[in-house]
């Protein structure tokens, strides 16, 4: 699909203009500044700006956003290979790339099935290339919001069977979602729907790990540049998210400490706790 086609693909669930951000160019957008890092060709002017405001006072920007895509892979990898986990319900899913979920978890098991979810206007114009299954497996986009999670789950519920396990990834969405639409409780009522044996894997941007000088100098150019502002937490306010379940190991890490390639060492510092978490 062309870049600038906002056609939702066959069953996508379409959310008002009123409640999906407005396709402008001008304005940066975390997919876009995401799909720039990652050296993605989906990105303008505006995003291109902003990764190069946010790096004067992040210098880890880069780094996180590479260290946050390899953790993906690496947790999808766990949960198919070794969880034998064959659902995912992947909610903020970002501009389609190399290694996106379905295509790690079905080179695993090709059955595997696979439902996006995500409200950014970009990435519905792209999402055709989520749609890209192998014969034995499935895929399905829907374009809905994070916080509207009885859309989401209403709508995944027709390829995914919720009476058996399922895996939520929350990759880097949760710090774009404010105290006041209750993220713990958004998170609480994704894990209620699933059965035992389901996983939990999120990302988020860690308080002490970027700092809070950097944090407010973000916050100021996020405002301006991205008309959206970004929360991050302690590591005990993210261990909240997974209150109830049980933890793998490694436990709550730095993205690029979560079980890392054998041989591989880390070349920077990112600013992303992440954990997976199995539902008893």
């Amino acid at each position: 699909m062309a870049s600038d086609e906002v056609r939702a693909p066959s069953g996508a669930d379409t959310a008002s203009k009123a409640e999906r951000p407005a396709f402008d160019t001008s304005v940066a957008s975390q997919a876009r500044m995401y799909d720039y890092l990652l050296g993605g060709k989906d990105n303008y002017a505006a995003d291109r700006a902003a990764v190069a405001e946010a790096l004067k006072v992040w210098p880890d920007m880069a780094f996180t956003a590479r260290a946050n895509r390899a953790f993906l892979g690496r947790a999808v990898r766990y949960l198919a290979a070794e969880a034998g986990i064959r659902q995912f319900l992947d909610i903020g899913t970002g501009i389609p790339t190399a290694g996106n979920t379905h295509e790690v978890a079905q080179a695993i098991a090709p059955e595997s099935r696979v439902v996006y979810v995500d409200y950014d206007p970009i990435v519905l114009a792209h999402a055709r290339a989520l749609l890209n299954s192998s014969q034995a497996g499935a895929t399905e986009y829907i374009d809905a919001d994070l916080r509207d999670t009885g859309t989401i789950l209403t709508k995944a519920s027709g390829l995914l069977d919720f009476t058996e396990p399922v895996a939520i990834t929350l990759i880097a969405i949760l710090h774009g979602i404010p105290d006041a639409d209750d993220p713990y409780g958004i998170v609480a009522r994704l894990v209620d729907a699933v059965p035992s044996g389901s996983y939990l894997a999120l990302t988020y941007m860690g308080l002490e790990l970027i700092g809070a000088q950097t944090e407010e100098s973000l916050g100021a150019m996020q405002a301006t540049m991205m008309r959206k502002q970004f929360t991050s937490r302690t590591r005990d306010e993210v261990a909240r998210f997974f209150d109830g379940l049980d933890v793998v190991e490694p436990g709550l890490v730095r993205v690029e400490e979560w079980r890392p390639e054998p041989g591989t060492s880390a070349v920077g510092a990112s600013s992303l706790w992440c954990a997976v978490g199995r539902k008893r």
